[in-house]
């Protein structure tokens, strides 16, 4: 059984939203999901720790776009993670990216790469959104070759689109087909 870890911070909601369909489809190819957040905004949030990171088969981490760059508390988590980084515990995990962001330009890709930083100084493996999925070609909303994306707009809408939700399923689909290929 494979254990994906879903770390996520949610300031408006859309992030959550989208952390919840990629678990769902995780847990309907019968993964365990870990469900973390960086801080305790919602009574039943838990907060990561690094034993998650060692216990999972697989991430999916996302935050909300701040300025091209991943939300301070994300920041501050992984900078605390050099002796995992320096045992090599998180080497060849599968991991993707996820963000959200109030404008169609709000800097949504840039934060996704930015977001891979980490994951990549780990040594994990990072999966994008190939073009097989039909979604990529059809959104005029979020999602993009480099991770899932929403864009809220100015109104901070959390709701998802059809091709953002599809996007983000697709997401937790393909974490768990390849964490079941490496195991």
């Amino acid at each position: 059984m494979i254990t994906l870890l879903v770390l996520f911070h949610s300031s408006h909601g859309s992030v959550r939203s989208m952390a919840n369909e990629i678990s769902e489809a995780a847990e309907a190819l019968g993964a365990t999901v870990l469900l973390r957040t960086f801080e305790q905004r919602e009574a039943h949030d838990i907060v990561v720790s690094k034993d998650d990171l060692l216990r999972c088969d697989a991430l999916a981490f996302g935050t909300p776009t701040r300025f091209g760059m991943m939300a301070a508390q994300a920041k501050q988590f992984w900078e605390t993670t050099s002796d995992i980084w320096l045992k090599g515990q998180l080497i060849d995990k599968p991991a993707c990216v996820f963000t959200s962001s109030s404008s169609m330009h709000g800097g949504n890709e840039a934060t996704l790469l930015n977001l891979s930083l980490p994951l990549l100084h780990h040594g994990m493996m990072l999966l994008g959104v190939p073009y097989d999925v039909p979604e990529l070609s059809q959104t005029t909303t979020g999602g993009t070759p480099y991770g899932a994306s929403h864009v809220a707009g100015t109104a901070n809408i959390s709701m998802l689109s059809e091709t953002e939700t599809k996007i983000c399923r697709s997401v937790g689909k393909r974490l768990i087909t390849i964490a079941e290929k490496l195991k």
